[in-house]
This record gives C-alpha cells, structure tokens and sequence, in this order.
C-alpha cells in the first residue's frame, strides 16, 4: 500500500503536524520506503526460530550472591526520631 498525497495530508491532520506542501511528495515516498520494509520484514519465514531476549548472544558474567556489609540496623535507628520494636515510626499523614 503505497500512500499518496492525499493519505500523507490526512496523517499530518491526525497528527496535527503543519506540513509544508513542497514537503508533502517527498514524505509521501519516504513513507512508501519504510512501508516497503516493513512488508520484506513481515514476508520473511520465522517459523522454528525461537525468541531471543537479547540480539547477542553474551553470558553476563553474575558473582556469587555473598552479604558484604554487615547489619547496621542498630546504629541508623539511634539517628531516627522514634522506633519501636526495630521499626521506625512516622507521623500519620493520611487520615
């Protein structure tokens, strides 16, 4: 489907894009171009090709999920204005 001058003015309306009429013909085959590729990229077969996630197919290299600072619960809560049984309490903001 290759749009016209006709089709490329509607869209600009839709899309309230003020389009320059010495511009309309050259964005009309602009729009043909890339309509044209997406139909070459819609016939191509991907029947049996599994999905990927990523475009490369890289390992990330993960480190061993080891604790590396030790609980310091205690020493932020003696900085917070009220706590009760290990949690901070805050004023009600909402009723």
């Amino acid at each position: 489907m290759s749009p016209g001058i006709d089709e490329v003015r509607r869209l600009a309306k839709l899309a309230r894009i003020a389009l320059d009429e010495g511009h309309t013909s050259a964005l009309a085959s602009e729009l043909d171009a890339i309509l044209g590729m997406i139909d070459r990229l819609l016939a191509i077969d991907t029947a049996g090709i599994a999905p990927m996630a990523h475009a490369h197919d890289t390992v990330v290299a993960l480190r061993d999920d080891a604790v590396t600072e030790g609980d310091q619960r205690e020493l932020f809560q003696q900085a917070a204005p009220a706590v009760a049984g290990g949690l901070y309490l805050v004023p009600k903001v909402i009723e």
